[in-house]
């Protein structure tokens, strides 16, 4: 059995093989359908979650290899409000067929929580790894850099009434 922590959420994997890919665990097992299949050899990135706040290609996952890690989907990325990317993914119009978008998002939170500020060269070496089918890389990258200047934006002030939530 294997225990892996799931958009916060602790899920066993009890007779599974260990060998299983996290793709089809998380689709067939956890009921998790945001995650796409689209190569199968981690080269289009339709599968990217967060592993430990990395993103990588959960169809090269064992889930034999995850006991105790913790994985983060596009349906856990949100809180009580869409994340800055997801939002910016809204607000530029960015989905056209949607396949993609779920990888795409992911990896663009990740690089945003290193690098909250990133050039459009560093935007495109860790979009690199994200293919879109439909081709709106311009407006994934109009994107990243508006979820950026929110996420910015948003660290410079102070939230009362969130401040007010954490001390009760």
């Amino acid at each position: 059995m294997t225990t892996i922590t799931i958009n916060g959420k602790d899920h066993s994997f009890n007779g599974i093989d260990p060998a299983m890919p996290l793709l089809w665990a998380l689709r067939d097992h956890a009921g998790i359908q945001g995650v796409k299949y689209g190569c199968g050899v981690g080269q289009c990135g339709a599968c990217t979650v967060w592993l430990d706040g990395f993103a990588v290609r959960s169809c090269q996952l064992t889930v034999g290899a995850l006991e105790g890690r913790v994985v983060t989907t596009v349906e856990g990325l949100a809180t009580a409000t869409l994340h800055p990317v997801q939002q910016a993914w809204i607000d530029h119009d960015v989905a056209q067929c949607g396949y993609c978008q779920a990888g795409q998002i992911m990896s663009a939170a990740a690089l945003l929580e290193r690098n909250p500020s990133p050039t459009d060269d560093e935007i495109d070496a860790a979009m690199a790894g994200n293919l879109c089918r439909c081709g709106t890389y311009g407006r994934i990258k109009s994107a990243i850099k508006a979820a950026s200047g929110a996420m910015t934006a948003s660290a410079l002030f102070y939230n009362a009434m969130e401040a007010e939530e954490l001390s009760a």
